[in-house]
């Protein structure tokens, strides 16, 4: 996992969750990962605390890499290359 956002890869999509709780955000990203190619970069915009167990779960479960997860004052972003 990438330690800083400055390191981070250019994104090919950007999916914005915020204000949707479990498990709206995790269905929306199933369904933008679909439409998405092994290698693309997509980045994860939340506010729903329940993401911070849920997303590492579903890159794992799904062959995902978790690039870059980041909290700051209730908002979460992540970063996810698909497998």
């Amino acid at each position: 996992m990438v330690d800083s956002a400055d390191s981070l890869p250019p994104t090919d999509a950007r999916l914005d969750t915020t204000g949707l709780y479990c498990p709206e955000p995790i269905m929306l990203m199933h369904n933008r990962v679909r439409d998405m190619r092994p290698g693309e970069v997509l980045e994860v915009v939340a506010s729903d605390p329940a993401t911070t167990r849920d997303i590492p779960k579903f890159c794992s479960f799904l062959g995902h890499e978790l690039i870059y997860q980041h909290e700051d004052d209730g908002h979460y972003r992540y970063v996810i290359r698909l497998g």
